[in-house]
C-alpha cells in the first residue's frame, strides 16, 4: 500500500511540469508577437516619418524668436495749450479721422479773428489803389483835354500875332496891339508847356500807383496766407487718429499742458498686425518672398494660423543695434547671426480676444513650397 502511495505522489510532479511546458511557450509566442507587431509598427512610423522629413520636413525651417508687430502712431500735437477734452478712453477702438483729443483753442480763434481782420484791411487797401488808378486815368484824359485845349489856344494866339505883325508892318495897327498879341501868344505856348508837363506828370503818377497797388495785394495775400496758417492751427487744436485701430499707451490728462511733439496716446493698428520672425542666418538660403507659412501663438496654443513671407531685413538685426559689433578687433568668436524675415499673418478679423502686437509666436516656413504671386492691393 505504502507503494503504491509513494508512485501515485511520485506521478504528480511529472504531470504538472508536462501541463506547464505549453503554458510557458504560449507566452513567449505572445511576447515574441508582441514584440513584432511594435517593431513592426516602430519601423513603419520610422518609415512614414522619414518619407515625411525627406520629402517635406528638411525643408521646413522653424524658429521661436519671432513677435508681433504693427505699424503703431504715436500720437503728439502741433500746437501748444492745455488738453480741454479727451474723447477717448483707454483701449478703445477709432476709425481714421475720429477726434481724439482737444487743445483749448480760445487763443487760436483769437488768431484767427485778427488774421480775417488784417485781411479785410488788405482787401480795402487794395480796392483803394485800384479806385485811385481808376481816378487817374481820369485825371490823365482831363489832363490831355487841357493839352488840346491850350494848344488849340496858342494856334489861335499865333494867329493874331502874325495878323496883327502884319498890319503894324502896314501901319494899320499899332506897336501895343502886336506887343499886346505877341505876349499873349507867348502865354499860350507857356499854357501848352505847362499843360504837357501836367500830362507827363500824370501818366508818371500811373506808375506809383500801379506799385502801390502791387503792394497791397502782395499784402493781402500775405494776410491771406497768415489767415490760412491761423485756420490751420486751429484745427491742429483737435488732434485726430490717422489710421483705424486701437488707443494704447495713454498718458495725456485733462487739464495737462502740451507742446507740440509730447507723445500724448498712441494708435495700434490691430487689423494690420504682421511679424518679424528672427531666423538664423543658416536657414534663409532657400527662403524667398511668397513662400507659405505656417504660425503657432504662444497665447492660443489651439490657433493655427497662416501667412505669407513677405521680404527680408536689409541687414542682420546686429547691424541695426546702438552699439553694432567691431569684430576686427581683439579676439574674434564666431556668433550665428539672425535675419529679421516679415511675415504677413492671414488672420481673420476676430482671431483671438487679444491679438495684438508684442506676442510670441513659432513660425515654420516651407522654403520647398513656389513662391505665391503676389497681386496688387495686399497690405504692405
Amino acid at each position: 500500500m505504502s507503494v503504491a502511495v509513494l508512485k501515485k505522489v511520485g506521478d504528480t510532479p511529472a504531470s504538472e511540469g508536462e501541463a506547464a511546458l505549453p503554458k510557458v511557450a504560449r507566452k513567449r509566442n505572445r511576447r515574441r508577437i508582441l514584440l513584432g507587431v511594435i517593431a513592426f509598427l516602430v519601423i513603419a512610423c520610422g518609415g512614414v516619418y522619414g518619407r515625411y522629413w525627406y520629402l517635406v520636413g528638411r525643408f521646413i525651417e522653424s524658429t521661436n524668436n519671432a513677435y508681433l508687430r504693427a505699424d503703431q502712431v504715436a500720437m503728439a500735437p502741433r500746437v501748444s495749450g492745455q488738453v480741454s477734452d479727451i474723447y477717448v478712453k483707454d483701449n478703445e477702438d477709432v476709425v481714421a479721422g475720429q477726434a481724439l483729443l482737444k487743445i483749448d483753442p480760445r487763443r487760436y480763434e483769437m488768431t484767427v479773428r485778427q488774421a480775417k481782420a488784417t485781411v479785410d484791411a488788405r482787401e480795402a487797401d487794395v480796392e483803394k489803389s485800384k479806385a485811385d488808378l481808376r481816378q487817374q486815368d481820369a485825371v490823365i484824359a482831363q489832363a490831355v483835354a487841357d493839352v488840346e485845349t491850350a494848344r488849340v489856344n496858342s494856334e489861335l494866339a499865333q494867329k493874331e500875332y502874325e495878323r496883327s505883325a502884319a498890319l503894324a508892318v502896314r501901319g494899320f495897327a499899332t506897336q501895343q496891339k502886336n506887343e499886346q498879341t505877341e505876349s499873349a501868344l507867348a502865354q499860350a505856348r507857356s499854357t501848352v508847356n505847362l499843360k504837357q508837363a501836367a500830362l507827363d506828370a500824370a501818366r508818371q503818377q500811373v506808375a506809383t500807383l500801379k506799385a502801390q497797388l502791387a503792394q497791397a495785394e502782395a499784402q493781402l495775400a500775405a494776410a491771406k496766407e497768415s489767415l490760412s496758417q491761423a485756420e490751420i492751427d486751429l484745427s491742429d487744436t483737435v488732434v485726430r487718429s490717422p489710421i483705424t485701430g486701437r488707443v494704447g499707451d495713454r498718458t495725456v490728462q485733462l487739464g495737462q499742458f502740451a507742446q507740440p511733439g509730447t507723445k500724448l496716446l498712441t494708435i495700434v493698428p490691430t487689423g494690420q498686425i504682421y511679424l518679424v520672425a528672427n531666423f538664423k542666418e543658416t536657414q534663409v538660403r532657400n527662403m524667398r518672398p511668397g513662400q507659405p507659412a505656417e504660425i503657432s501663438v504662444d497665447a492660443y496654443p489651439d490657433l493655427k494660423l497662416r501667412g505669407t513671407v513677405e521680404s527680408f531685413a536689409p541687414g542682420t538685426g546686429a547691424q541695426f543695434a546702438l552699439l553694432p559689433p567691431e569684430n576686427a578687433t581683439g579676439n574674434f568668436t564666431k556668433i550665428v547671426q539672425r535675419v529679421p524675415v516679415r511675415i504677413r499673418v492671414n488672420a481673420p478679423e476676430k482671431a483671438a480676444p487679444a491679438f495684438v502686437p508684442g506676442l510670441s509666436i513659432e513660425v515654420s516656413v516651407n522654403t520647398k513650397a513656389a513662391p505665391a504671386i503676389r497681386t496688387a492691393g495686399v497690405a504692405q
